[in-house]
């Protein structure tokens, strides 16, 4: 299969206003839409989000028997679909099936004055997260004809986010390398990258599937190493009641200027670990940023061949804890970096801790 990227990242919430009011003051997106019983779309009330190419959809439920509820209910805020861009969306649809894919919803046309939209459902092989293929005759037309009414947003000078680089999610222990066999049979993914991490607390595995043509459509797998103390995953894992996407990596063209932004808004961020700083000239070499200020900006950085990327990560603010964000600047380096992955994990579990000591002081 070829895709052209992600089309958009569908969260199901408890509370939508609330739940956009992070997106929209903190990372700087605009409310561009809106669907509900007004405009057809029963049971459930959602918000279309814009920033740069990203394109976020927040859904509320308003009925107890909508699917939604039943899902929050479960997992409380997540990712509900990961929707795949396509040029022919019923022909994905049925080359999935063929393949094994479970459906969810068959290929349906909508059609309004500013375009037509295609588009279908399958299950993916990841908990209760599915993929829906959308196809466009005009990308920049309606978000959805006939369900979304569009909403008119100031514009902003200069947005701080342009893409979605890559989704991490966590898997059930023993499920990684059939989630990966999964991602390949059903949807044309390649693996491309494999780490393993272990510390003293806790440890995982973890393998990277993406478009080989660079589509734009790239997971993170991860799952807990068993025989271990319970860590980050397994705290997702019984958080989220199951297999998930546990954070958003955004793509930006520059991180000190999203750090600092991030931080004005107020944006928790995450603490790199202990003596992270003090080894990097020498593991990565000549930068062109300053490494004090990728210190107090709490960056990671790590060398790619005659690249390099940065990245930095925020603290959940979700009721549970699970999902969280990842801002990346890229330059030359396709990768994901083998000792920030492992910095990545020391981060996170330096937080688990910090919140335990917190509990047991109160």
């Amino acid at each position: 299969m070829n895709f052209a990227g992600i089309d958009h990242l569908e969260l199901y919430v408890s509370r939508l206003e609330e739940a956009a009011e992070v997106f929209c003051s903190g990372f700087g997106f605009r409310v561009t839409g809106r669907a509900g019983p007004e405009t057809g779309q029963q049971g459930r009330s959602s918000l279309l989000l814009k920033l740069g190419r990203i394109r976020l959809v927040l859904t509320q439920p308003l009925v107890a028997t909508d699917e939604a509820a039943d899902y929050v209910a479960v997992h409380g805020d997540g990712i509900k679909d990961v929707a795949f861009r396509t040029q022919d969306a019923a022909a994905a649809f049925h080359d999935a099936v063929r393949r094994g894919a479970t459906p969810v919803n068959e290929p349906r046309v909508y059609e309004g004055p500013h375009g037509r939209l295609v588009r279908a459902t399958v299950a993916s092989p990841v908990g209760d997260v599915v993929h829906s293929f959308i196809e466009r005759d005009a990308p920049e037309g309606d978000f959805w004809p006939g369900r979304f009414q569009p909403v008119v947003a100031a514009a902003s000078e200069r947005d701080l986010l342009v893409s979605v680089d890559h989704l991490a999610l966590c898997l059930i222990p023993g499920t990684l390398q059939e989630t990966v066999d999964a991602y390949r049979r059903l949807f044309g993914l390649e693996q491309s990258h494999e780490e393993n991490v272990e510390t003293r607390y806790g440890g995982m595995n973890s393998k990277v599937v993406q478009e080989v043509s660079g589509g734009g459509v790239c997971f993170a797998l991860m799952e807990p190493m068993t025989g271990k103390r319970p860590g980050q995953i397994d705290h997702f894992l019984s958080n989220h009641r199951g297999a998930g996407v546990q954070h958003i990596a955004f793509l930006t063209e520059d991180i000190l200027e999203s750090v600092r932004v991030l931080r004005e808004r107020q944006m928790p961020l995450l603490d790199s670990p202990s003596g992270y700083y003090e080894a990097l000239p020498a593991r990565v070499g000549e930068l062109a940023e300053d490494v004090e200020q990728l210190r107090a900006g709490n960056v990671l950085v790590d060398r790619e061949g005659d690249g390099y990327l940065l990245q930095v990560f925020t603290r959940s603010v979700h009721d549970r804890r699970t999902l969280f964000f990842e801002i990346i600047q890229r330059k030359a380096a396709r990768g994901f970096g083998a000792a920030n992955i492992r910095a990545l994990y020391q981060s996170v579990e330096q937080e688990m801790m910090r919140k335990e000591r917190l509990a047991n002081a109160g």
